[in-house]
């Protein structure tokens, strides 16, 4: 069909549709990920992209439907999404870390996790550890930063048998860094202990060199009005050791730490297993700077040369008009000083990051890619995803009137003048992708027919755009129809 008759075909459903609503608008880059939550995220940098892990927060409903407070009972998952300009994020799904059907049999939940990588035995691999509640800490191993991820202890990592760990109020929220020198190290525990002022319940430990076994006995930190959220970085020869202050913080702890409750608070040493000195506070409680108060969960990451903060905040539940402590990922710019200190974040907002790069229409780009979107959701779109988790995604549950934006895409001054994406329409109903530039109300270059993608396997389809497209643009899919999956696409 030519692009005129794509017009014709089409130009008048898409100009009645409604669009659908979305609580992060066009320009915005907070939260990081809408089509689920995520919380405790922890970020690795890898080949030019950043990764970021999340505990995979899931909504609970009582009997009757009413939504209720996140018991952070049901959490099994963790989400994995990847970025390598920090504004379009790639969902590459959810880990089945945990439970009966994850990898780790033995554990009920996966809360918080850290990752780390590691070249063993000539191969890179990857290690993500998380919390089982706070009764342990488990890991789970794949080649690949995405998977698929595999148990190999059967058994957590860390215990209440582990030297140095029984009494340890919550045994959880793990720390991993490796160093230049390829040891490894994690940073766990939290809760109450001796005192609010004095919790004693952190620790360390030095890895074994297969990253899934400790070395030596675990080590007690000293650590001020300790609650939870470990976090290690290494910038320069100085190791910074992070963490989130308790609720019992009082006029003697801010007086002397300047920190308040739930506030992110970091100490640093020259060895990596301390002792670690207290030196400030690098983040505040989200609530300072959202109106939202809860839990607070961080990590610190360089990319580009520039250190950043990913931390969860409950903005979208808030804009949602609820109240469960249900969280999702935002991130920050911070500013290491030339004296290495690390000034309090003073504001945050949600239009702060700068785009890294601009992303290219030309090469295979995953659907799943978006930096907004509204009414839409992901599933996994292969028989290795559907096993494990994570991996190959998709885009579903379109309705007519879903859609999904990307900023900063970059046609060049050649420009584009068709448009491909790989389509399962195994229903064969009537379907199509309408492509906008800049705006949801912007200006449209082209139409695909899904209609033309027929059976139950993916399917590449191609439409001549309506005009050659150059330069610079945010670029926005509309969809019409429903019951059709899209798993990548590419401008020619």
């Amino acid at each position: 069909m030519t692009n005129s008759e794509l017009k014709v075909k089409w130009e008048e459903k898409f100009a009645g549709l409604t669009l659908a609503d979305t609580l992060k608008e066009i320009g915005l880059d907070t939260p990081v990920m809408m089509q689920r939550l995520g919380a405790d995220p922890y970020a690795i940098v890898y080949e030019g992209r950043v990764y970021l892990y999340m505990t995979g927060d899931i909504y609970e409903y009582d009997e009757n439907g009413a939504l209720k407070p996140n018991s952070y009972q049901l959490i099994n998952k963790l989400n994995v999404i990847s970025s390598d300009d920090l504004v379009n994020w790639t969902d590459h799904g959810t880990i089945f870390a945990a439970s009966k059907t994850g990898a780790a049999k033995w554990g009920n939940n996966s809360w918080a996790p850290a990752v780390a990588y590691k070249e063993i035995d000539g191969k890179m691999k990857f290690f993500v550890y998380f919390a089982n509640s706070g009764n342990g800490i488990g890991v789970v191993t794949s080649d690949s930063p995405v998977g698929p991820f595999v148990d190999p202890l059967d058994a957590p990592l860390i215990s209440r048998q582990t030297p140095n760990c029984a009494t340890v109020s919550w045994l959880f929220d793990p720390a991993v860094f490796v160093d230049e020198d390829g040891c490894g190290y994690i940073y766990f525990g939290g809760g109450p202990g001796k005192s609010y002022a004095e919790p004693g319940t952190g620790r360390c430990a030095k890895l074994g060199a297969d990253m899934i076994s400790i070395d030596g006995e675990a080590i007690t930190m000293d650590i001020p009005y300790l609650f939870e959220d470990s976090g290690i970085n290494k910038i320069g020869d100085t190791y910074y050791y992070s963490y989130c202050t308790n609720w019992n913080v009082d006029e003697e702890g801010t007086k002397k730490f300047g920190f308040y409750n739930a506030d992110i608070a970091y100490m640093t040493s020259k060895n990596p297993l301390g002792p670690f000195e207290y030196k400030g506070v690098v983040l505040r409680n989200p609530g300072t700077y959202y109106g939202c108060y809860g839990n607070n969960h961080h990590c610190m990451f360089q990319f580009n040369g520039e250190w950043y903060i990913a931390y969860h905040t409950q903005i979208l539940e808030k804009m949602m008009g609820i109240s469960g402590g249900y969280r999702s990922t935002a991130i920050s710019k911070i500013t290491v000083a030339e004296d290495g200190s690390l000034p309090t974040l003073p504001s945050v907002d949600r239009h702060s990051l700068v785009q890294q790069k601009y992303l290219n229409p030309y090469e295979r780009v995953e659907a799943e890619t978006m930096a907004t979107m509204g009414g839409l959701n992901t599933t996994q779109a292969d028989e290795v995803s559907m096993k494990y988790g994570s991996g190959n995604m998709a885009l579903c549950d379109m309705k007519s009137g879903s859609w999904l934006a990307l900023y900063g895409v970059d046609f060049g001054a050649d420009g584009a003048t068709k448009f491909t994406a790989a389509v399962k329409n195994a229903t064969g109903g009537e379907g199509a992708i309408q492509i906008r530039l800049d705006a949801l109300d912007g200006e449209v270059v082209g139409y695909l027919d899904i209609s033309e993608a027929t059976g139950d396997k993916f399917g590449e389809v191609t439409a001549e755009l309506l005009k050659k497209v150059t330069g610079v643009h945010h670029l926005i899919f509309v969809f019409y129809g429903e019951n059709y999956y899209v798993d990548y696409w590419k401008f020619q």
